[in-house]
């Protein structure tokens, strides 16, 4: 499956997640689909992007998709597993990123909340983790050669205008 759909799929179970381990359970999804598609883009995209690719595999995998630890029975199957493409690049990391930083104000919402300990530190170490995934996705956009802030095609100028040098005659 294209990431763009496994991103979608993501988003929409992170809005279904009403009870605090299903939220944590798409937290580990959506580092294992970061995983993923950084992994592809550092084997199968072009030279440029091959550094910051791994870069994204890296932090999706070292924080929050290993064995120990895995949000026992609600863990389904990893939606990451069925990954086969990154068609868009710009788009796809600027939906994960999006993904991203709705999981941390998810996450956020749910520790400030928490009346078990265990349960706010869970959530915080999984809001460290999709930051620094978020971060390093934000790195690869600019690779890709999108602005952090901006949906893929949306090119403002420097001033905020929304005209691009030539917009005007």
């Amino acid at each position: 499956m294209d990431a763009v759909r496994l991103i979608m799929a993501t988003r929409h179970a992170l809005e279904q997640a009403w009870q605090v381990q299903d939220l944590i359970t798409e937290a580990w999804q959506a580092q294992a689909l970061a995983e993923a598609v950084g992994g592809h883009l550092a084997l199968h995209g072009p030279p440029e992007l091959r550094a910051a690719g791994f870069s994204v595999c890296e932090a999706g995998g070292g924080r929050g998709c290993g064995p120990v630890g895995v949000p026992g029975p609600r863990m389904d199957a990893v939606r990451a597993a069925i990954l086969t493409g990154v068609r868009e690049p710009a788009r796809a990391l600027t939906e994960l990123r999006d993904l991203l930083s709705e999981l941390g104000a998810a996450l956020v919402g749910v520790a400030c909340s928490a009346d078990d300990e265990a349960v706010y530190w869970q959530c915080i170490d999984a809001v460290d983790a999709a930051e620094d995934s978020k971060d390093r996705v934000c790195a690869l956009l600019r690779a890709v050669g999108e602005r952090p802030g901006e949906r893929p095609g949306e090119r403002t100028s420097e001033d905020g205008s929304g005209e691009r040098p030539g917009d005007r005659i």
